[in-house]
């Protein structure tokens, strides 16, 4: 059922843990992961109208940073057995995580609760919900 697995990550603590219980999938059919993570363009819009001089410089950092933590994932999984993918995008998080759902054909999605902006919302954040109302495949969410 679980066999390739779309792993949206903001690199959160909550994050984290959607990582373990992924790597605990392991013993069963799960063979492939898609580590993913979304720059959120609506931040980087909102810095070129104020600081227009020091966005490409924070985009390639961003995506640096990314790429980095993104790829400690991926050794992580690999030495566990799985085979990985890396997606690194600029863009809508929710939209970017739907997009890749249907792109990739993962039979799930393993998403924390909550974001590392850790707006404390009444019951997820707000990138989990949309992804749990509209995705197609089952949604595993781990909580705080």
């Amino acid at each position: 059922m679980f066999k390739k697995i779309l792993y949206p990550t903001d690199f959160s603590d909550v994050s984290k843990k959607a990582l373990a219980s992924i790597l605990a999938l392991k013993t069963n059919e799960a063979q492939e992961v898609v580590v993913m993570h979304v720059i959120d363009s609506r931040n980087l819009d909102a810095m070129a109208q104020y600081v227009p001089a020091d966005l490409l410089r924070t985009q390639e950092a961003l995506e640096k940073i990314a790429r980095e933590e993104a790829q400690a994932i991926a050794d992580e999984l690999e030495k566990k057995g799985f085979t990985v993918k890396i997606r690194i995008e600029e863009g809508i998080p929710s939209r970017n995580i739907l997009e890749a759902e249907e792109d990739e054909g993962v039979s799930s999605i393993v998403i924390g609760s909550h974001g590392v902006s850790n707006i404390k919302e009444i019951f997820l954040g707000s990138v989990s919900e949309k992804v749990i109302r509209k995705a197609k495949s089952p949604v595993i969410v781990i909580k705080r």
